[in-house]
């Protein structure tokens, strides 16, 4: 059983694969998860497994803490590449993510101006007006689409609630390109998403939503379904190949 539960509502910094030197921030309770997926390959473990008891940070305590935070890098002389919002679930689920996003924004122009601010999230919010409007004023807006397969997403991401595959990516699109697309390929039984069946489509729901950028990358981290296994650094690198022979900037994660 995969137990990373991250500390809240500040944790690292961290070096990221994708992002660099990253503080993490953490809008969910610091003792579970809180998630709208039950993805089998989440390094936090299973949504079960981790029913927190404690409740999210306020705002008040996330604005606290990581001010406290970037303070000692300032003091310390290495200041993060990236503030993101990642963590033990989905952050966009905290009620008061729109107005944290506005703070997050006002600390880094204060203390690390140079600092980007990315958000993780598997989607399932951007069709609440406030987060997509909060999102519109990140510099990363980084959002999961693992397939547009619906029986994959059922066996692998797992959604808690309704979820549409269509009208995620019709959301995407209303982006107008401030979007980062990221998605993970993998190999288990039955699961495996690497072949032309699953890339193909993919890879026509990304040129429909014109991202300014994609992220491709495999298992990096125990998962709690034991029976997967990393993608090839030969089928990221082809994956990626595609998506920037159709025009689009792709970077790829091992």
């Amino acid at each position: 059983m995969s137990t990373v539960i991250y500390p809240s509502p500040i944790f690292g910094p961290v070096h990221s694969r994708r992002l660099g030197l990253s503080l993490g921030i953490n809008l969910l309770p610091a003792d579970g998860k809180v998630c709208s997926f039950d993805c089998i390959y989440c390094e936090c473990g299973f949504n079960g497994d981790h029913r927190p008891k404690m409740s999210f940070p306020s705002r008040e305590e996330v604005v606290e803490k990581l001010e406290e935070k970037l303070q000692q890098m300032t003091t310390e002389g290495q200041l993060p590449d990236v503030l993101t919002f990642a963590g033990n679930g989905e952050p966009t689920c905290h009620p008061y993510f729109p107005e944290i996003i506005d703070d997050v924004r006002a600390l880094r122009n204060r203390y690390c101006p140079k600092a980007k601010v990315s958000v993780l999230s598997n989607s399932t919010l951007i069709h609440n007006q406030r987060v997509h409007d909060a999102l519109m004023k990140v510099d990363n807006n980084i959002l999961k689409l693992d397939t547009v397969n619906p029986d994959y997403i059922k066996k692998v991401d797992r959604p808690t609630g309704a979820y549409d595959v269509k009208r995620i990516i019709e959301r995407m699109k209303a982006f107008d390109g401030h979007v980062i697309i990221q998605t993970i390929f993998l190999h288990g039984p039955g699961v495996s998403n690497t072949g032309d069946e699953y890339v193909e489509p993919w890879l026509e729901a990304v040129k429909e939503i014109g991202p300014q950028k994609v992220m491709v990358y495999t298992i990096d981290r125990e998962t709690p379904d034991k029976t997967l296994s990393k993608a090839t650094h030969e089928e990221l690198d082809s994956i990626c190949n595609r998506v920037i022979a159709a025009g689009i900037p792709c970077q790829a994660s091992y």
